[in-house]
């Protein structure tokens, strides 16, 4: 018998190496580490109010990575798939109440000086980052969990960009105390590690054109919603 390639508009699902590439190329070239927002920041030219600003924003958007991948749990149909998956959500929300990436952000805004039920009290956050957010877990709610997880593909430059913000922090913002940036460090390895999981999940489940480029359109999708949330930060200052 001969396999049938499936097609969209004539065209043959892309080989897994250049499927990879396009994904990559989307993060290479929409990633918000272009954004002017993240380029004054790592170039130093941020205010402590500005700061301030973005790390109770930002804040926001970390509270609610543990509810995406919650809906991205529910998505995955075997046990080994859902027991990778699940660490995500330790990694951000601890094991107990001393550890997690949502403690470690918290510890941020006190080391920049910032009161913890401020960073909680979401009615201080843009609507512009408020909206966002809820955009991003309501794309993770709704799409099929090939979509959700291909989004979280952004995790793909995330390890560069951690290395850039704690070089940018260490010379440029000195008075916030080292021990705040525990976020950044520990996503450098989280980071590369979450990647590496979800692009394989991605490459095994689309295999047809169509579901290859939905991957790539939730990937832009994503790229998107953090230059929105960004977009938010910059404008909702004086």
């Amino acid at each position: 018998m001969t396999a049938v390639t499936p097609e969209l508009d004539g065209r043959a699902a892309w080989p897994a190496a250049e499927f990879t590439a396009r994904l990559r190329a989307v993060t290479a070239t929409r990633y918000h580490d272009r954004h002017p927002f993240n380029q004054r920041m790592h170039r130093g030219e941020l205010t402590p109010a500005e700061l301030r600003r973005w790390i109770a924003a930002r804040f926001h958007y970390q509270r609610h990575i543990p509810v995406k991948d919650a809906l991205i749990l529910a998505g995955l149909d075997r046990p080994e798939e859902r027991r990778a998956w699940l660490r995500r959500i330790h990694d951000q929300d601890g094991t107990d109440a001393s550890g997690g990436g949502i403690e470690r952000w918290l510890r941020l805004g006190e080391a920049a000086g910032l009161d913890r039920e401020e960073l909680w009290d979401a009615s201080r956050v843009p609507p512009g980052v408020r909206f966002a957010v809820e955009a991003y877990v309501t794309f993770c709610r709704r799409r099929p969990v090939l979509d959700a997880v291909a989004a979280s593909l952004t995790e793909l430059s995330a390890p560069d960009l951690m290395r850039t913000r704690i070089a940018a922090f260490e010379h440029h913002y000195p008075w916030i105390e080292a021990a705040g940036l525990a976020y950044f460090r520990t996503r450098v390895t989280q980071g590369a590690r979450d990647a590496e999981q979800a692009l394989a999940l991605v490459l095994a489940r689309a295999r047809t054109p169509e579901e290859q480029q939905r991957a790539v359109t939730a990937l832009e999708f994503k790229c998107e919603v953090l230059w929105a949330l960004l977009d938010a930060v910059d404008r909702s200052g004086p």
